[in-house]
């Protein structure tokens, strides 16, 4: 049986790597060992990171609505549980876009959930 060598097989894999590394900083750009490190640590950041986006977006939606309800006198809690006990189903991600895009529509939310919440609100 005759010897086969992998040349076209291993150069089609560094040009892979290169090609994943192509504008990185020095060395992790240029020498193979360091690229392919470079590219792995790199696609092991990017798996992590598509879930912990949803995490992300997530903690930005309620930090909006808390914002939007402080300005409103009320909390963030007491708002959502309102919201509960009203049956008003709306995810955070479009509260957080009625409350920057329309408030007015905002404040009858808020009115509604102060009025719905179980706990009276605090006499400011």
């Amino acid at each position: 049986m005759p010897r086969t060598r992998t040349h076209v097989a291993h150069h089609k894999r560094v040009k892979r790597i290169m090609k994943a590394a192509k504008g990185y900083y020095g060395a992790r750009s240029k020498l193979l060992c360091t690229a392919r490190d470079t590219v792995m640590r790199a696609g092991v950041y990017a798996f992590r990171d598509r879930r912990r986006r949803k995490g992300d977006f997530r903690r930005l939606w309620i930090t909006r609505i808390t914002a939007a309800c402080r300005m409103r006198g009320t909390s963030y809690s007491r708002f959502m549980s309102g919201l509960n006990h009203a049956m008003i189903d709306l995810n955070r991600k479009m509260l957080s876009e009625i409350a920057i895009a329309d408030p007015v529509a905002f404040d009858n939310l808020v009115a509604i959930a102060i009025e719905h919440a179980k706990t009276p609100a605090k006499a400011a």
